[in-house]
């Protein structure tokens, strides 16, 4: 709440909460606000990276993201999920629902272009310099150097 509440993004006060919030920021790498996450420590940021405002990365296992790459505005990655078994995702204990997550990690490599509204799911590794169409749903990996997008998302030409 603070990142997303301070005032100028150039003050020392803003790239200082990004650095205690985050598993590693690199040099040059910036997120605009508001930004949301579930903790921050397992996210990892390559030196010159650019998060766009409104994004949201559930980090419950890493996620790591190459230096050089663009996220545009509005992006979700989701290295946590539920179970889609019912049975798995909820069970009784004393009375009150607990509820499940599975979570597995997230690599973006370096130079990579994520459109804006794009979703990345668990698991997910998307090549070097690769770019991702806007409103992409990111079930599979992607190799590196190649267009990919839609719902789901599958490569649409190389680079």
């Amino acid at each position: 709440m603070r990142y997303n509440t301070t005032a100028s993004p150039e003050t020392a006060a803003r790239r200082g909460l990004l650095d205690s919030l985050l598993g590693r920021c690199e040099d040059g790498a910036w997120i605009e606000p508001p930004f949301y996450c579930d903790g921050g420590a397992n996210i990892h940021l390559g030196a010159g990276v650019f998060v766009n405002f409104n994004c949201v990365f559930l980090d419950g296992e890493s996620i790591t993201i190459g230096a050089g790459t663009l996220i545009g505005p509005a992006v979700q990655i989701y290295a946590t999920a539920h179970p889609v078994n019912a049975r798995k995702r909820i069970f009784e204990r004393e009375g009150v629902p607990a509820y499940h997550t599975t979570a597995a990690p997230i690599t973006i490599g370096r130079n990579v272009w994520i459109g804006g509204g794009a979703i990345i799911l668990p698991g997910v590794c998307i090549g070097d310099n690769s770019t991702i169409g806007a409103g992409s749903v990111v079930t599979r990996s992607v190799p590196g150097d190649v267009f990919a997008a839609g719902n789901p998302c599958r490569v649409v030409r190389p680079l």
